[in-house]
């Protein structure tokens, strides 16, 4: 369905940000303005047991996996829920995004250099804030470490790169506490069961997208 779209992704270094930005700004931008597509893709989700089984749901947070490439990268959409935040956290992958809806308040801390489990969380310096808004886009190299606080029911489309490591480090600002978390190969099957989506709630979110003219 996009693979003529998608083909300069293939073959991408996506150590490097300024060639992820120029090679998926077309792929975004094309499905952000090309409503039939965005629709077809999201709808798809409910027929392809693959897709349905990545997407996942959270208490603040709702993920559909509208593509998985065997280059390794994917094609997500997101619905920030009502009370979304998140702690300062690198990545394992490059990943681009458009902001579709909504908006939410970008801040960035700099290079990972500094991650560790031992670490002086609250010692972290915001080096940008800016706020992310429905047409904007970026890309975010993994290195980089990041917060967002999202107004509700903001949704935004990724393309997330395929993953450069095995781990990243999310801390926590109020604690004091930093942690490494792992990819889905590393986890449990209860751990993976208690976030997937159900059928139920990924035809939930495929109405409220359909309700707020998103598809």
């Amino acid at each position: 369905m996009i693979g003529e779209l998608t083909k300069p992704l293939h073959s991408l270094n996506w150590d490097d940000t300024p060639a992820v930005e120029a090679a998926t700004s077309k792929v975004l931008t094309t499905l952000a303005d090309d409503g039939d597509l965005l629709r077809r893709l999201v709808h798809q989700v409910l027929q392809d047991e693959h897709l349905s089984r990545l997407s996942e749901h959270y208490d603040i947070l709702d993920k559909l996996v509208l593509h998985d490439d065997p280059a390794g990268w994917r094609l997500r959409l997101h619905v920030f829920l009502p009370g979304y935040y998140d702690r300062p956290h690198n990545h394992r992958w490059t990943y681009s995004s458009r902001i579709l809806r909504g908006s939410y308040q970008h801040t960035l801390y700099g290079l990972d250099d500094v991650l560790n489990e031992g670490m002086n969380v609250a010692a972290l310096q915001p080096y940008m804030v800016r706020t992310e808004q429905a047409g904007d886009s970026y890309t975010l190299h993994h290195r980089m470490i990041h917060t967002a606080v999202a107004e509700p029911h903001t949704v935004t489309l990724i393309v997330r790169g395929p993953a450069l490591k095995d781990r990243f480090l999310v801390s926590d600002r109020e604690t004091g506490r930093a942690w490494w978390q792992y990819g889905a190969t590393k986890e449990s099957q209860d751990e993976a069961e208690q976030k997937r989506m159900s059928l139920t709630q990924i035809n939930q979110v495929i109405s409220d997208l359909a309700a707020r003219d998103i598809i």
